[in-house]
């Protein structure tokens, strides 16, 4: 069956007679609820939970298709293959590929912006330079390991313009939040300097990132620290812990 018929199929079952909507797991609607014709709560959490479980099976699944052949190449066919069900059954959630980039996108943005917040907090802005590299590094690198379809979304050519865009204002989000951070110790620094080292930093980043998903194992490790001493001896001299604005920040209190 093309994907077209089986989308036009799976909306032409959601409106003869209302035997699928409402169940995101395709079982059978009732108003009765219960068989009895008692009103029930049980089943109905029960098929929401099915669905949800689905939704994240295909999104599971379409994560690895994407990553195996590219956007571009994948199909829903290759979608529903992977997650072991039928175009039907994927087409009951999602009415084309772009529906799916979508919903997998918006999940993996969410979690990035938990991640990269949670990266830069303030008790790690402080640590010393090595320390405070690791600790907001680490767990940005191991985001993008961890979702290798993070970077197909984000940076494929065919990607649905609304992933593109969401990307291109976190990704500008970022750069003003290393901008703030640099700013705060480097406060004799005109603005625009403080702008290209920031925007120098985050391409540093990116460029050694590429790098890093490139590779596995002990080499993935490998880059990984060369990146980290790349970063080091480019920003050492300029927020190092010698300088007089880090003195003052780790002076101890007094009132």
């Amino acid at each position: 069956m093309s994907e077209a018929k089986a989308s036009k199929g799976a909306a032409a079952d959601g409106a003869n007679g209302g035997s699928t909507a409402g169940t995101p797991d395709g079982t059978p609607g009732s108003a009765a609820g219960t068989p009895d014709g008692t009103p029930g709560s049980a089943r109905p959490r029960r098929r929401q939970a099915r669905g949800e479980a689905r939704i994240a099976q295909l999104l599971r699944a379409a994560a690895s298709v994407f990553c195996t052949s590219g956007y571009t190449a994948s199909s829903t066919n290759a979608i529903a293959r992977e997650a072991g069900v039928s175009p039907g059954t994927l087409y009951q959630f999602f009415p084309n590929k772009e529906a799916i980039a979508v919903e997998l996108g918006d999940q993996l943005l969410n979690r990035w912006r938990d991640t990269y917040g949670a990266a830069f907090t303030q008790s790690h802005i402080e640590l010393p330079l090595d320390r405070m590299l690791d600790a907001i590094l680490d767990p940005l690198i191991a985001f993008n390991c961890e979702n290798p379809a993070f970077s197909v979304l984000m940076h494929g050519s065919e990607i649905p313009g609304r992933i593109t865009e969401e990307h291109d204002t976190l990704h500008a989000t970022m750069l003003t939040r290393v901008e703030s951070v640099l700013a705060d110790y480097l406060p004799d620094v005109p603005a625009d300097q403080v702008h290209r080292i920031a925007d120098m930093t985050f391409m540093l980043f990116k460029a050694g990132l590429d790098l890093i998903m490139a590779h596995e194992g002990a080499e993935r490790a490998a880059y990984i620290q060369e990146l980290k001493t790349i970063m080091f001896r480019y920003l050492d001299p300029l927020v190092g812990d010698d300088t007089p604005h880090r003195a003052a920040r780790r002076a101890p209190h007094t009132p």
